[in-house]
């Protein structure tokens, strides 16, 4: 009822003042036929600039008055529903029609904002996630989008390693977990972060399931873990998780997933886990894993951790050690403190 579905519907509310001068903003002002006649930020360094060639304003009120907008858009992310409700509330009360973003001002959840409109004779309307479309599809869908959590911008102070792998079930858990030990028994301070359901063992800091979050929310959820554990324990060494893996064959569904804590944990420093001769996965391969990683953040894979759980009997970790050029270690029978060295070499050599 309220949802936009069409460019030509918005062509009918022209002109807009547009509220966001970020991608949500910009990408609005460039659809076909949209005619722009102001931008509202609230960061007062972008005010009397220039965004999409029109004029930044902090105050609506104000360009209300100077311009001859017929609508407002709302293009803010998600975490800014405040700031978007007020917005929201001058247009309507000056008698402006307002399309808002769903990241911006869910309108399901805003049911006074609508009778508000309804008594002002305005339009109100919403750019929604369309999801009637994948219900269509698919017979099922989400109620409302699952984007919920705030972006987040974080330094960590601390270095960060991310355990990624070739496969699921190639020992990321039980790596992760092992080098926060190896580290306390150095006399560090370590955080461990799991990312799964299953992560229950100590050292384990928190644990959550990313898996259940959507590939937008995880970075955010990573770096707020950080963030809030950083500020818990002031570690010296954080470890993070990874799920699945970037370049698995035949299981293309978890590697968005991995992708996404990747980003999330921006790492100084990788440690590539690898499950020769898997009973029920099907691993492209270490050197694969390692150039995909590398490609997606600027990190640096220093070690690799063997999991000879279904290796011949004659293999052994210094194996891939020398075909690698990388310090490997099995770790669930040699511990992790091989691997932990290599880290803190890498560290303390490029000053992270």
């Amino acid at each position: 009822m309220y949802s936009i579905v069409s460019v030509e519907e918005l062509q009918s509310l022209n002109p807009f003042i547009v509220i966001g001068c970020g991608g949500g903003g910009e990408k609005f002002s460039n659809l076909e036929g949209i005619e722009t006649v102001g931008f509202i930020d609230d960061d007062d360094t972008k005010h009397g600039k220039t965004f999409c060639g029109s004029n930044v304003s902090g105050s609506l009120i104000k360009t209300m008055e100077e311009t001859d907008a017929k609508s407002v858009a709302i293009m803010l992310p998600i975490g800014a529903e405040g700031s978007a409700l007020r917005y929201a509330v001058q247009a309507i009360d000056n008698g402006k029609n307002v399309v808002s973003s769903f990241r911006s001002l869910p309108l399901n959840d805003n049911i006074s904002l609508l009778n508000f409109a309804n008594e002002k004779n305005v339009t109100i309307k919403e750019i929604s996630p369309r999801l009637d479309v994948i219900n269509d599809l698919f017979g099922i869908s989400p109620e409302k989008c699952c984007e919920t959590l705030p972006k987040i911008s974080y330094k960590p102070k601390a270095p960060v390693v991310f355990v990624g792998g070739t496969s699921q079930e190639c020992g990321k858990r039980t790596t992760t977990r092992l080098l926060g030990k190896a580290a306390d028994k150095k006399g560090l301070t370590s955080v461990v972060i799991s990312t799964d359901e299953m992560g229950l063992e100590q050292p384990s800091d928190l644990n959550f399931r990313a898996g259940s979050l959507s590939a937008m929310d995880i970075p955010s959820a990573i770096l707020g873990s950080i963030r809030y554990l950083e500020k818990k324990k002031n570690p010296d060494i954080i470890f993070i998780e990874g799920q699945s893996s970037l370049t698995e064959k035949g299981n293309p569904h978890p590697r968005g997933l991995s992708a996404a804590i990747l980003i999330g944990a921006s790492p100084d420093a990788t440690i590539v886990c690898h499950r020769p001769n898997h009973p029920y996965r099907d691993p492209r391969g270490i050197t694969e894993e390692i150039t995909a990683i590398e490609a997606v953040e600027p990190t640096k894979v220093v070690g690799l951790s063997i999991n000879l759980r279904n290796a011949d009997s004659n293999m052994k970790s210094e194996d891939f050690e020398s075909e690698f050029n990388l310090p490997s270690a099995d770790v669930y029978n040699e511990g992790a403190s091989k691997l932990l060295d290599s880290i803190l070499k890498y560290l303390e050599e490029n000053n992270k």
